[in-house]
C-alpha cells in the first residue's frame, strides 16, 4: 500500500498542521489575558482584576520591566508553537523517513 517514506510525509504534516491550529486558536485568548495583566486594577461585577497598571508613568522600574516582559510573552509562546509546527513539516519534507 504506502510505502514507510510517505507515511510518515503525512503523520509530519498533520501534526505540523495540528500544532499550527493550535497556536491560531490558542493567540486571542492569550493576547487577551497579556492585555488583563497589563491593565489597571479594576473591579468589574464584583470580581477584582489585578493588573500591572503599565499606562502608569510613576511606576517602579521593575514594575516596567515585568510590563516589558509580559507585553512579548504571547509572541515568544505563539512564536515558539509556529516555530515547531515549521520545523515538522520542513523535517518530514526534507528527511521523510528513510527505508
Amino acid at each position: 500500500m504506502w510505502k514507510r517514506k510517505g507515511q510518515t510525509a503525512v503523520y509530519g504534516f498533520m501534526l505540523g498542521l495540528i500544532i499550527l491550529i493550535v497556536a491560531l486558536a490558542l493567540a486571542p485568548a492569550i493576547v487577551e489575558q497579556t492585555n488583563s495583566a497589563r491593565n489597571a486594577t479594576s473591579n468589574e461585577g464584583g470580581v477584582e482584576k489585578i493588573g500591572l497598571d503599565c499606562g502608569n508613568s510613576t511606576i517602579s522600574n521593575f514594575d516596567k520591566a515585568t510590563c516589558y516582559a509580559v507585553d512579548l510573552s504571547p509572541f515568544y509562546f505563539i512564536g515558539i508553537l509556529l516555530f515547531i509546527a515549521g520545523t515538522i513539516v520542513t523535517a518530514r519534507i526534507i528527511f521523510g523517513g528513510e527505508e
